[in-house]
């Protein structure tokens, strides 16, 4: 690649487009009718770039972004994987979840910095990219949530080992079993995001961002200390603009932090104070989940808690198998995003009837 002029493929090239500018490579994905949903092959094409890049000296920085003003990125292309599993093709979709973490993985452990403009709706996928970023700038039109456990899956991507890294005590499982969405700045409260900056300045943010890349030593730099410099550079978009919530954090850490299961958490919200409608809204939430989704996510989240995260990738690998054989997933998909009818069938339909989950992380 090395540094040239500023370029940009046309759309219907690649569903990633390719800007380039001073020492800075943006990766912008092009996906905006199905708010840049990724699909194996934007999945490909991403690592091919990234790899590129990575032995590229003129490239100092690397920027992921998205087209259209909703949504960075919504997640994993559904219907993608629907259309492998009812084509009695399982053996694809975990193709897509072995390369959708190998591509995060390597965003975590890339030795150029990476800045993730996380504006609009970033869900499940989403976040798997922007948690690799050392920089994740959200606007007030973003929102950020792991939903999986709505349509018969668990909040993946290495979820469930960064969000120990990332929240504060209680959130990875509240965020992970109830679906939680945080909005604009309170994203960067919940440690998802590092800035926020107005939506009407990200073109500023870019151009600063581009002007900066080009002030980094060339060469291989060290990651840390270009991210450290690149801070040290934006504060104008570390604004901390929005209001702690002590009481929210407080009751998040009483009833989700340290339980060791479904039926402990279930009880502890039962028990909390009337007068907290964060209660009702969580055992809501919950119970509109897939159970055996839910007690693999809380399985998921006690095994990967401070282990390092190829191991973590690993384990996740395994429940993504399992999950997609289970009845849940594909009827998750269906009453939520196909028929829309909103009633899921699970199997079994209440976490009381749970039986032990067999299956082998």
């Amino acid at each position: 690649m090395g540094e040239k002029d500023s370029h940009l493929e046309r759309p219907e090239e690649s569903p990633i487009l390719v800007q380039r500018r001073s020492g800075l490579l943006n990766l912008v994905l092009n996906r905006p009718w199905v708010l840049n949903a990724l699909n194996l092959e934007m999945i490909r094409r991403l690592r091919g770039l990234l790899d590129e890049a990575r032995e590229d000296e003129g490239v100092r920085v690397i920027v992921l972004s998205g087209t259209g003003e909703r949504g960075f990125c919504a997640g994993g292309d559904l219907k993608e994987l629907v259309r492998a599993l009812q084509g009695r093709a399982p053996f694809l979709a975990d193709e897509f979840f072995r390369e959708e973490y190998a591509l995060d993985l390597l965003l975590h452990q890339f030795p150029k910095p990476v800045v993730a403009l996380a504006d609009g709706i970033t869900l499940g996928g989403g976040l798997g990219l922007a948690a690799g970023a050392d920089l994740v700038v959200v606007t007030e039109r973003s929102r950020m949530a792991m939903p999986e456990t709505r349509i018969g899956f668990f909040p993946d991507v290495g979820a469930s080992g960064w969000l120990h890294t990332r929240c504060p005590l209680g959130y990875p499982e509240y965020l992970a079993l109830t679906g939680y969405e945080a909005a604009g700045g309170e994203c960067v409260r919940l440690g998802l995001a590092t800035h926020l900056a107005p939506s009407p300045r990200l073109l500023d943010l870019q151009e600063d961002l581009a002007m900066i890349s080009g002030r980094l030593a060339p060469g291989f730099i060290v990651r840390e200390e270009a991210a450290r410099q690149m801070q040290d550079w934006l504060p104008a978009y570390a604004k901390q603009d929005f209001s702690p919530r002590p009481e929210l954090d407080a009751w998040v850490a009483q009833h989700f932090a340290g339980k060791e299961s479904l039926g402990e958490i279930l009880a502890s919200l039962r028990q909390c104070s009337p007068e907290l409608e964060f209660c009702g809204e969580a055992l809501r939430h919950m119970s509109e989940r897939s159970p055996t989704a839910l007690a693999l996510t809380l399985k998921l989240l006690r095994a990967n808690q401070g282990r390092p995260l190829p191991e973590v990738f690993r384990r996740e690998i395994r429940a993504a198998h399992f999950m997609v054989q289970q009845p849940d997933y594909l009827e998750g998909i269906r009453a939520r995003l196909f028929d829309k009818d909103d009633q899921p069938r699970w199997q079994p339909g209440r976490i009381s009837d749970l039986g032990p989950l067999e299956v082998d992380l």
